[in-house]
């Protein structure tokens, strides 16, 4: 080695030398993190719920609340949002806040005391999850969108309160949850369902739901991200406790996990309990499809019955126009239906209430059996894929004929009190707009026309 190039490598060695003797803890985790003691918190969650009336509002007064971070985007399945709760453990609120930043867990790690300055900010509401954060206008209208990471310091502050250990609310499938929307929960005893154990955990670059169920059979989706780290890893056998961010969309409940180890499935499966059953007490009691507004479609159904029946593994079919297969379904797992009541699958649930001023039971979405035009077949399945209840005849497109309830509703008559697999048309009185004679060719509008969960 000549000596410029020695001098060289004894200079190098020097200063790797001074480098290392600076830095006592190369992971930095003892690195006193960026935070605040007190930012004069002045208000509460429901006191924020309460500005939002009706619409997305950006927020004018001086108001501060504070909370504990309970998500984490480390694995990739929370992207650009932020879940708090009010407290550590038995939380009574949840909200969260869409910020323009990744590796979020970085910054406020899960357990993490926060506080949020809301001057400035918009609150928004969606089926009873409450968000904050920047605007987004589409087509007029105002929505609650990401925070700017400019601006977000200006907004989250990080306490120094030490990290608290979470401890989610232990719940059951067999009773309401919706009063722990955007909170973490845990649920004991569940297990994927057999058919869907060994699947992956979301369809690549796809948002996935997989489905939970409790040794009750009663069921709750699982919402993962096709961008997670762990969307190629397969759903495991067994059973045991999930936990996660509870959420909800329209009528349907979800929940969100971390990562994988908020599953722990180290137990056996639930033993098979059958408990589907048929009934010919069950039938279909109306179907909608309003002149002025086809979002506010639906289908009833009514239980005759002085029991409460489970709908577990019964299905909506809808055979359109005059098609002999199944154009769309309904599974109604996880649905019960009242003695003596309706139950109402809406296309639209946020317009049919809006519309009929009463809540429909489930979502059925655009496309599904309930969002007919008119001139589609109905049938009601039991668990066994025997037929239990039609509208119309399967083959026959409805245009022209008995069974069309194009612009108007097929309502049962009162007097029929039993399900039948054969359309017989003297049990319905049917309004339209070009059906058969016999019919009444009269269009009706919503709502005046229609008595969803009146029989």
């Amino acid at each position: 080695m000549g000596f410029k190039k020695y001098q060289l490598f004894i200079y190098v060695i020097c200063i790797l030398l001074c480098i290392s003797s600076c830095v006592k803890d190369r992971s930095f985790k003892n690195l006193e993190p960026n935070c605040i003691d007190d930012v004069g918190v002045n208000t509460t969650y429901d006191i924020v719920k309460s500005l939002y009336v009706n619409e997305t509002i950006q927020i004018q007064e001086d108001l501060i609340i504070e909370g504990y971070v309970i998500s984490s985007d480390e694995a990739g399945n929370f992207y650009s949002v932020l879940h708090f709760q009010d407290k550590a453990s038995d939380p009574t609120a949840g909200f969260q806040i869409e910020i323009d930043l990744r590796d979020t867990y970085l910054f406020y790690p899960i357990g993490t005391k926060i506080s949020i300055k809301l001057k400035g900010l918009y609150l928004g509401q969606s089926n009873g999850i409450y968000s904050l954060g920047g605007v987004f206008s589409a087509f007029g209208n105002a929505s609650v969108g990401r925070l700017p990471a400019t601006v977000i310091d200006e907004h989250i502050f990080v306490m120094c309160d030490a990290e608290e250990v979470l401890e989610p609310t232990k719940l059951s499938l067999s009773e309401s949850i919706d009063a722990y929307v955007n909170t973490l929960v845990s649920f004991d005893n569940t297990e994927f369902v057999l058919e869907e154990v060994g699947q992956p955990f979301a369809i690549e670059t796809e948002e996935t739901t997989r489905s939970l169920i409790d040794c009750d059979d009663n069921q709750l989706e699982l919402l993962n991200s096709g961008y997670s780290d762990f969307q190629a890893m397969q759903l495991p056998d067994g059973s045991g406790e999930v936990k996660g961010i509870l959420h909800k969309e329209n009528l349907n409940y979800y929940l969100i996990i971390r990562d994988l180890n908020d599953i722990n499935f180290n137990n056996d499966r639930c033993e098979d309990v059958i408990d589907e059953f048929t009934s010919d007490e069950i039938f279909i009691s109306e179907i909608a499809d309003p002149n002025n507004n086809a979002d506010a479609r639906f289908i009833e159904l009514y239980n005759t019955s002085e029991d409460t029946l489970s709908l577990k593994g019964w299905t909506l079919n809808r055979y359109t126009n005059a098609n002999l297969e199944v154009g769309s379904s309904i599974n109604l797992t996880g649905q019960f239906i009242a003695p003596k009541s309706t139950f109402v699958v809406a296309t639209d649930s946020i317009v049919f209430n809006t519309v009929y001023g009463v809540t429909a039971n489930l979502e059925g979405n655009t496309g599904s059996a309930a969002d007919s035009n008119g001139d589609d077949n109905i049938t009601l399945v039991d668990p066994f894929g025997k037929l239990i209840d039609i509208f119309g005849i399967v083959g026959e497109d409805g245009s022209g004929t008995n069974h069309e309830f194009e612009d108007g509703r097929a309502f049962r008559k009162e007097a029929v009190t039993k399900s039948n697999p054969i359309y017989t048309f003297a049990e319905w009185e049917i309004y339209n707009d070009t059906g058969d004679s016999g019919t009444i060719n009269l269009p009706q509008n919503a709502p005046d026309g229609y008595t969803p969960t009146i029989r």
